[in-house]
């Protein structure tokens, strides 16, 4: 089974539980005046219940597998003109929130709105004003379209390895 495949089982088998849960709630209990939608409601119910627990057991068969798979293999992806090894794991978390990180300190590096020019000193006499830049402005443009497209590298990357690698099953 392929690492896409098991995704998208994970994800039918999550809402097959959530329609077992359905079923369970609507038919576990009937007044005395009302009349049984199955001639055997108690097995039926407690069938419904197995199935349950049987479908999350196939479900966090499927994660375990899905998180090993992402352990163990390596993908390499070109960023920034690198080539970058890092295991399927390590993207999702880079893809997830890291990058957006790291482009928002990158984005942090500003020049505060300092106007350049002349202006009254305290004394009254015209004093020359400039930015005093504590970073390379050219540097944070690059890393911050870097950050800014690394999801987007990620994603479509991850998309090609999900689909073509196996799933590691123990």
């Amino acid at each position: 089974m392929k690492l896409i495949e098991a995704m998208k089982k994970v994800k039918e088998l999550t809402k097959k539980a959530e329609d077992l849960r359905k079923k369970v709630s609507a038919n576990c209990a009937i007044s005395s005046i009302e009349t049984q939608t199955y001639s055997d409601q108690r097995r039926q119910i407690a069938e419904w219940i197995q199935a349950h627990s049987d479908v999350l057991k196939e479900i966090l068969r499927l994660r375990v597998a899905i998180q090993r798979t992402n352990l163990n293999t390596r993908v390499t992806i070109e960023l920034g003109g690198k080539s970058v090894d890092k295991t399927i794991a390590e993207w999702i978390h880079r893809r997830r929130d890291l990058s957006g990180l790291e482009l928002a300190m990158w984005s942090a590096l500003t020049d505060k709105n300092i106007k350049e020019g002349t202006a009254a000193g305290p004394s009254g006499a015209v004093i020359q004003i400039s930015i005093n830049r504590f970073y390379d402005p050219a540097e944070r443009d690059a890393k911050r379209d870097l950050y800014t497209s690394e999801p987007y590298i990620i994603d479509s990357r991850l998309e090609v390895v999900n689909a073509i690698t196996d799933l590691i099953e123990e």
